[in-house]
């Protein structure tokens, strides 16, 4: 069975990723923490529209939680293959630097950037033997732009992306595309508390995007007839940055 998993995919951005990877024929492994309401949510959406998918319950900040749910999961389901790995999750701790603590400093990097590197490295060995697979990073238009109060959250999405781009080159002849998706203002829980009315006159399409129009974008690398971008950075923010 060709997989999908998608880390934070309980609502939001993940949500919608969740739900267009089933709708191309992928049995969805929906990540997620500690919200089993809103993961239910989001597997019953997918079995309405007739997909198929599971829960797989691990917190992407706790390394040894990642190896024994999703090592356990690999380890079980032997005729299971995990084609398309969206590495979304993700957590913000705003602060200027001055007055950020230790926690929002490691908090943010564990979830952000250190969860990449333990997910990916065990879901990138069958990959490699199946010689085919996609690897999307959800990072963020701070990650390539920075911004103030967000030294944390940049530096994190940043070393995703030139971790993106390094591991695209090391996995290419697998037929192993890497990619990451940078959105910029998406409605979601993340951007409830910022003035959407303000905010949206800086974007030159004057609204902010939606899940699912990051979800397209998904798509379109986890599909076979993107198997000649690799490397990438693909924006999705209305035109703010580029």
């Amino acid at each position: 069975m060709k997989c999908a998993l998608v880390t934070g995919g309980s609502r939001g951005i993940g949500k919608a990723i969740c739900l267009r990877m089933a709708a191309m024929g992928y049995h969805v492994l929906v990540n997620f923490k500690s919200n089993t309401t809103e993961a239910e949510s989001t597997l019953s959406a997918i079995q309405q529209n007739n997909g198929t998918g599971e829960l797989l319950q691990f917190d992407v900040a706790d390394k040894e939680d990642i190896r024994g749910k999703l090592g356990g999961w690999i380890e079980a389901h032997t005729g299971h293959h995990i084609e398309v790995l969206v590495n979304n999750a993700g957590i913000r701790g705003d602060s200027l630097l001055t007055w950020m603590t230790d926690e929002q400093w490691s908090g943010v990097m564990d979830t952000n950037l250190n969860s990449f590197f333990y997910t990916t490295k065990l879901v990138l060995e069958n990959m490699m033997m199946n010689r085919y697979g996609r690897i999307i990073n959800v990072v963020s238009l701070s990650g390539l732009k920075g911004q103030p109060g967000q030294a944390n959250y940049s530096a994190a999405k940043a070393g995703v992306i030139g971790a993106t781009k390094a591991l695209a080159q090391e996995v290419g002849r697998q037929g192993i595309t890497v990619n990451a998706i940078a959105p910029g203002f998406i409605k979601t829980d993340m951007t409830e508390g910022l003035d959407e009315k303000e905010l949206k006159n800086l974007i030159p399409v004057r609204r902010f995007g939606t899940p699912d129009e990051v979800a397209h974008a998904a798509v379109f690398l986890a599909s076979p007839e993107a198997g000649y971008i690799t490397g990438q950075v693909i924006s999705v923010n209305g035109g703010l940055y580029s």
